[in-house]
């Protein structure tokens, strides 16, 4: 599976519909959204796209203002625990239904959660690596089947009772109204008609980005050098040493 999320939407009730009714989004409003949702960050115009790209690059917000319904899509704004969602971005969705959706293919990893009138009334995340790190409120009917197992992961063993990216396309059908893979239905939403307008947006310390190469770096160290490897004659893989 190659799908990833990272979008946090703010609505006047169930998101699908204004969605499905989507027109032309608003670019003064959408910008407006940004400089709400990441304060005191540097934000350039940049060309505009639809929501069917749901991971954009770093140091880059996709955005939808539309009637009813505002959505951003950032990698910033999608938490590992869903519950530490920041106050200002929770005084945004004042008197509105708050949703948040991520997921990464490469740790097979989910969250999403909900949020009405800011109150937080589900919130799960889960990995097979980090296991469940956060599961609030009661499971949605489209849960279920999962939970009771109707849906085993593969292949076995695995480290959860279901895989979470399947959980994770049903979650983003059930609360966005589109899937990234599978076969589409004939009442999902139509993601790359919803326009969205894109900003580079760079936090101007230089901080965020600093840390993150830190981590990138981090990472490499603990991978260790590459390992090459060749067919041997008896068909198994052997391992170059240099």
């Amino acid at each position: 599976m190659g799908a990833k999320t990272a979008l946090l939407a703010f609505a006047d009730g169930d998101l699908r519909p204004l969605l499905r009714a989507a027109g032309a989004s608003d670019p003064a409003e959408a910008e407006a959204a940004v400089r709400q949702a990441l304060p005191g960050y540097d934000l350039t115009p940049a060309d505009d796209s639809t929501l069917d790209v749901t991971w954009p690059p770093e140091d880059v917000t996709h955005v939808a203002a539309l009637p009813g319904a505002t959505v951003l899509c950032d990698r910033r704004l999608v938490l590992d625990r869903p519950s530490e969602l920041p106050e200002h971005l929770l005084r945004l969705g004042t008197g509105r239904r708050i949703v948040m959706h991520g997921m990464h293919s490469g740790v097979d990893g989910l969250c999403f959660a909900v949020w009405e009138d800011g109150k937080l009334v589900r919130s799960l995340s889960l990995s097979p690596d980090g296991g469940i790190a956060e599961n609030i409120g009661e499971p949605y009917d489209f849960e279920r089947p999962y939970w009771d197992g109707q849906h085993p992961a593969k292949p076995v063993p695995y480290p959860l009772p279901f895989h979470p990216l399947e959980l994770g396309e049903d979650a983003l059908r059930a609360l966005f109204g589109f899937t990234i893979e599978g076969r589409r239905r004939p009442d999902d939403v139509d993601a790359d008609a919803v326009p969205v307008h894109v900003f580079r947006v760079a936090d101007p310390t230089g901080r965020e980005q600093a840390a993150r190469a830190a981590a990138y770096a981090q990472a490499m160290r603990a991978m260790g050098p590459p390992r090459r490897f060749r067919l041997g004659p008896d068909g198994t893989l052997e391992e170059v040493t240099p």
